[in-house]
């Protein structure tokens, strides 16, 4: 299976070459175009309790879609905010990622819904998280363009920012700074990570676009 991510960094979508038999699975909804070749089934997300706990918990959806080549075609993937989009190959290990970033992974990937804490809650991200494992490709998307950093001690991320991390990253909820330079200097609250490991961040958040938007409304 020969995958592409084109239109790059804005307006990233998953061009999927797929040979007869090959198939991908990808998130409800994330189907822009499809070669007439290429039958798609619709199953629920890892069975149906499962599927219902990331769907409460984690903001997930209740399905996703499997294509499947019956013959060669092309397969176009999107996401819903504009953006760019990541690929990660796992080789037997784990990535959590926040809720709405997955898009879609090759069918030996496994997907679970894990706890994430009170402290990504705290900073916006919620209760749970999605964790991919296993082997082979996963694609997930941002707000914005994706960039990584390897954590070995501590490192600041404003709430809203953080997309994706590995097992190893612990997570924190707290001020920017004083409570006055906090709340008046407008970063209140900040999610501390601490290492090792790596995690994937947006550079723009939807919760500011929101505030921004709400800004020029009222």
């Amino acid at each position: 299976m020969d995958v592409t991510i084109a239109d790059r960094p804005s307006f990233a979508t998953i061009r999927a070459q797929l040979a007869p038999g090959e198939s991908i699975v990808a998130e409800a909804d994330a189907m822009a175009s499809m070669d007439a070749g290429i039958e798609s089934s619709c199953r629920f997300n890892g069975g149906f309790f499962p599927a219902i706990m990331r769907r409460v918990f984690g903001k997930e959806s209740l399905f996703v879609n499997e294509f499947t080549a019956e013959r060669a075609g092309q397969l176009v993937l999107t996401q819903a905010l504009p953006g760019d989009i990541e690929c990660i190959t796992l080789k037997g290990n784990s990535l959590y990622l926040q809720p709405g970033a997955f898009i879609a992974c090759e069918p030996t990937v496994k997907l679970s819904l894990g706890w994430a804490g009170f402290a990504s809650w705290m900073g916006s991200e919620g209760l749970f998280r999605l964790k991919v494992s296993g082997t082979g490709r996963i694609w997930f998307g941002a707000y914005g363009g994706i960039f990584a950093r390897e954590v070995t001690d501590e490192y600041v991320v404003d709430t809203g920012h953080l997309v994706g991390y590995e097992p190893g990253i612990s997570l924190k909820v707290g001020m920017a700074g004083g409570i006055f330079s906090s709340f008046f200097g407008g970063e209140g609250l900040v999610t501390r990570v601490r290492g090792p490991g790596r995690i994937y961040m947006q550079s723009r958040s939807f919760d500011g676009l929101v505030a921004w938007t709400n800004s020029h409304l009222y």
